[in-house]
Order: C-alpha cells, then structure tokens, then sequence
C-alpha cells in the first residue's frame, strides 16, 4: 500500500496507480454501503457503522464483506439506509439492530424481504435501489458518484475515475482547447444567476494582469431548506478539486480558494482531509504531476452572511471586511480579489467539470434542453413524502418532480404551489405543474433557479405567511449598504404583516405592489433586485387570499393567528385530551360531553387541534 501513498511524479506514474487500484478491486466482494452526511448522521447513520464494524470482526468477515462509508445518497427520507453492492440491494430505515441480519443474509447471498423499501402506491417490496421511483426517474450524473467514494480515501476516488480528466487535461497541453470543450458543453452556472460558464472563463483567461489570478468555489448556500452544495462537498470533495484544478490550468489561474459557511463542519472536515491527500500525491501544490503547471487550494470559513452568496460581498469577506457587495462595473473577473482578476464559480458547476472532460462537451449538451443543458441538483423539501436530493435534466416538469419523484403531497391534503430558488426564488401554483425546469421557463412565471432549493406547500400553506416569512429573512439578511433593500425589505414585511393581522386595506396591496417593483429596479446587489419574488408572485398567482385577509378578515389555509377563532364542532366525543393539553386551560367540559372552548383565554396555539383525534377542533 505504501507505492499509494508516495507522491506522484508524473502522468504515466497515476495512470500506472490508477490502473493497479482498478485491477485489484474485485467487484463481486459484497459491500454494505452506509451513507453519512449530515442528514445521514443526524438520523443514526454512526450507530449503524459501529454496529456494522463490530459485527464484521466479531464474525471474522471483514475479508468476505466491505464496509463503505460515503456521503449523502439523496434520499433523506429514508435514512439511515444500507445499500449493498453489487446486488444493488436497497434497505431503508435501518436500526442498529437490523445490522445482524443484514449481514448474516450477505453472507450467504441472501436479502432480508421484511428490511426491504415498500412502495406505497403498489404495496409492493422493491429490493434494486435503481427500481425505486425516487432514483428510477433521476438523472444522477454528480449525486451517483457520492455512493461510489468514501469522501476521505482518495484511492477510492482515483479508483472511480478521479482526476482522469485533470490527467487528460495536462496531457493535452492545450489550454484552449478545454475552454473550447466548456463552451461545447453550454454549460450554465448552477448558483442561480444561470451566466454561461465557458463565456465566463474564456473572459477570465484573456486577463493578464501581473501573476496572480484567483479561482473561487461559492460554498456560501444559504437558503433555507437548501443542502445541495453541503452534500456534494461532503460526500465528493474531490470532485470539486478536481474541477478547480482543471478550471485553473485552463484560464491561467494561480490559486483557488473555497468559501464554505463555517455551518458545514462536515463538509470542511473532508475538504480539509481531500486537500492534504491530493498535496500529498502531488495532485495540488507547485509542479502538479510532474508537469510545470502549479496550483493550490485554501479554505476559507464564512460567518453565514446570505449576502456573502453575492460575489462582490464573498470577496470582501474573504480580504477580512463586512460582507458588503460593491457596485460594478469592475467586474470580478477584471479586479476582484486583492484587486486581482477573480473567477467564482459555486459547488455544482465545479462539480459538473471532470464530467464534461471526461464524456466530452458535444456528450454534455445532450442532456438536457437547447438553452439549459446538463442535469440540476434540487433539495425537495417541505409536504412531499419522497424528501432529499434529486438530480433531474433540465426541461423536466415541476409535475414529474414533485408527483413521480417525490412521491406527492405528504398527507391527504392537495399540494398547492411549489417555491423555488429560495427566499428570493418565487411561488408557482399547482396549476403551472407542467412548466418545464429552466433557467427561462422559471423566469417567465416570476421565479428563478436559485441554487437549487424546492419547497413543496400544500392547501395548509397560507401565501401571505410565506411571503411574509421570507420577506423577514430577507430584511434581517440585508447588508443594509444600499437603502432600496435596506428600508424596502423591512416596508414590505410591515405590510405583509399587517395584511395577516387584518390590519390590511386595498391600499395596502396597491403599496406592497409598486414597492416591490421599485425595490426590484433600484437595488444595487442581486439580493435586492431578486428579494420581490416572493412577494410579487404570491400577489401573481394567490392574490385571492390576500384580498381574503383584507376584505373578510379570514386566512383560509388557517395559519394567520390573528384572524382565526378555535371552536369545537359536534363531532367531539369528550375524550378530554384537548383540555388536559391546553397550556391556558381555555377548554372546558365533562367525559363524553362536547367540550368548549373560551376565546377570551384561547391563545391560538393549535395544541388542542393537533391532539384531537375525531377532528372536532375546528377553525374559522
């Protein structure tokens, strides 16, 4: 093992290493596979390593069956999971104490049917993981490569083809002609804003400005309900190396940094780890394989500013200043960090780069539409049953994600509108199911990619509250540099929260309206000029229920506190639970009587609708 461990001198020595790890791994050893992201641990992925292990030595198989350890699969919902190789073998929700039983069925060549996923709609046990129709209808060009590699053993990533296209690229010589392969690609920024990529660094390479040129990964994913860029970090850091490093020899840059939210310790613990290994084999550092192309990486924690997704801001954060954006022109690309030409591209475009190489551009812009090629990491989140991580092509259907992926709405009410590109993404009703995903399409009916977040809400959504929930993010999230967004931000969630107290007028629409499109033209940084989505698609597409909380003084999904009165109906059976769970004792009433509720002491908690099991507590 040690010839793995020395520092690779030349092209020909990896492709040698490279084709001895190959040809010694036997596919057809058994491998439980345990993903252990964040979500993954965060539901008891640790324990079922440890079990896991213990099991192994204690039944003397560590020679007969591997044990995995990889990053998140994306199927949140169902952790923490076990997937066996090569079978393909999918165990859903496992505990400590199904590790046993696994293992002693992989050892003789057998599945556990009772552990296995069940399909709701059919009833039916699916044993393949690819005939789940959570991973049967993606497309998982970036999220497949997170099973396939434990994040902190760099063999394991060479073995899969890591750094193949970093090898190809320095073999070629030609600098050019991987800006050419870029461009073929049409590959657009996955960090929302959607600019070609190839355009970009072509732009980035016809800089010459003295030695220093700078390469940046936007890790800075700050919206809520959004993890895609942590999953890919965690669980493929490689991967994103890779890609910089391939970025760098291609425009002539002389350093990169990663701007990660210090949010992620995991993620920056096996970037931490992925960056010492490739230094050490001679993948990152000065004379990279051999070759007189010298590159290296550095991590930078950010504080979690949402501004710092901004570029201007990133960088001034970076240099050691108040994450602030700064007018432009000048562009990055011709003075950003130091005052040197800077290039920041975010976690998934980097990541999509060793693909391109590898397959070709030609191959790459197949996939996908004319205008959006490639595939798109979406976080599914909120009242949908199949949560996670779903990457799609772009031009799928909103429908074929939310219904055939992610399975419908979690409950028996009807989904009513899906949020996409976070807080300054915009709402799209289930009436526009059809739209296909992107970058046009979503901008269209007034919303944007964003970096990928998705959430689901469904008839128990109120609009205003949403509008009103992410407008308050927003103003708190303002830098507060330039006063459009600074005092515009804060007047609209005013607004917003009077209307949900009923203390709104018409006037307040036609107000809450022009401000947001003033707001729109006249703020300086793209969280300003995007910060009106929610509001001007929720007015776009459910401007019924604002009128509902203005005119009637009613929030129709029952949300608004303020304008909803708890009552008790008939169909109560005196079970006395609602009383003994009422933090204000509000609710009186004797066994197997309707019970009552006093108004006047009603604080509008809901506790006793959420313990009511004959759904007697009701709302008006």
């Amino acid at each position: 093992m040690d010839r793995y461990m020395r520092r690779l001198e030349s092209i020909e020595t990896f492709l040698e290493i490279k084709s001895s790890l190959m040809e010694q791994y036997d596919h057809q050893i058994p491998t439980l596979v345990i993903p252990a992201g964040t979500c993954g641990q965060a539901s008891g992925a640790n324990a079922l390593i440890r079990a896991a292990k213990k099991e192994l030595l204690q039944k003397k198989l560590t020679r007969k069956i591997r044990l995995r350890v990889t990053g998140c699969h994306g199927f949140c919902a169902m952790e923490p999971s076990v997937l066996v190789e090569p079978q393909r073998t999918f165990y859903p929700k496992v505990t400590p104490d199904d590790i046993a039983t696994i293992i002693e069925a992989v050892a003789h060549g057998k599945t556990v049917n009772r552990l296995l996923f069940i399909d709701l709609e059919t009833g039916q046990r699916i044993e393949i993981q690819d005939d789940i129709p959570f991973f049967k209808k993606q497309t998982r060009t970036i999220m497949s490569r997170n099973e396939k590699v434990d994040p902190i053993r760099i063999h394991d990533y060479i073995r899969n083809g890591g750094y193949e296209a970093l090898a190809k690229v320095l073999s070629c010589q030609n600098p050019q002609s991987i800006l050419e392969e870029v461009k073929a690609s049409g590959l657009r920024g996955r960090g929302g804003a959607g600019f070609s990529t190839g355009q970009k660094w072509q732009l980035f390479a016809s800089q010459r400005n003295g030695n220093d040129k700078y390469i940046i990964c936007n890790a800075d994913e700050g919206d809520p309900g959004a993890y895609m860029d942590r999953s890919i970090l965690e669980g493929n850091p490689h991967g994103i190396i890779e890609g910089m490093t391939i970025g760098a020899y291609a425009t002539g840059a002389t350093e990169g940094i990663i701007y990660v939210r210090t949010e992620y310790p995991l993620a920056i613990k096996h970037l931490n780890a992925a960056i010492k290994q490739a230094r050490g084999l001679g993948l990152l550092g000065d004379n990279i394989l051999g070759t007189k192309f010298s590159f290296d990486i550095n991590i930078v924690k950010g504080a979690g500013a949402f501004v710092c997704g901004e570029e201007t801001a990133l960088i001034q954060s970076i240099e050691g200043h108040m994450g602030e954006p700064r007018q432009r022109p000048p562009f990055p690309i011709v003075k950003g960090l130091y005052g040197r030409p800077t290039m920041i591209n975010n976690v998934e475009t980097w990541a999509n780069i060793p693909l391109i190489i590898n397959m070709g551009g030609r191959t790459f812009v197949q996939i996908g539409t004319e205008g959006s090629s490639g595939t798109k990491i979406f976080s599914l989140v909120g009242k949908i049953k199949n949560t996670g991580l779903v990457e799609v092509p772009m031009g799928i259907t909103i429908k074929e994600v939310v219904q055939g992926i992610g399975g419908g709405p979690s409950g028996k009410v009807k989904i009513k509108a899906v949020q996409t590109g976070g807080p300054s993404g915009g709402c799209i009703p289930a009436s526009r199911f059809d739209l296909t995903i992107d970058y046009e399409s979503l901008k269209n009916v007034g919303s944007i990619m964003g970096s990928g977040g998705m959430i689901v809400m469904d008839d128990n959504t109120c609009m205003v509250d949403v509008a009103k929930y992410f407008m308050n993010f927003l103003k708190d999230e303002s830098c507060g540099k330039c006063f459009p967004c600074r005092k515009g931000t804060q007047r609209m969630h005013e607004i917003l929260d009077d209307i949900s107290r009923g203390r709104g007028s018409s006037e307040s629409l036609e107000l809450l309206e022009e401000l947001a499109m003033a707001v729109k033209d006249t703020a300086m940084c793209g969280l300003g000029q995007t910060a009106s989505n929610p509001v001007l698609s929720t007015l776009r597409y459910f401007r019924d229920e604002y009128i509902e909380h203005i005119e009637k003084k009613h929030c129709p999904a029952g949300v608004c506190k303020d304008l909803i009165t708890y009552f008790i109906s008939d169909r109560c059976i005196g079970c006395m639970l609602c009383i003994k769970a009422c933090p204000e004792g509000a609710i009186t009433g004797t066994k197997k009587q309707q019970h009552v509720i006093d108004t006047s002491k009603c604080i509008k908690c809901g506790t006793c609708k959420d313990v009511c099991k004959s759904e007697a507590v009701q709302t008006i």
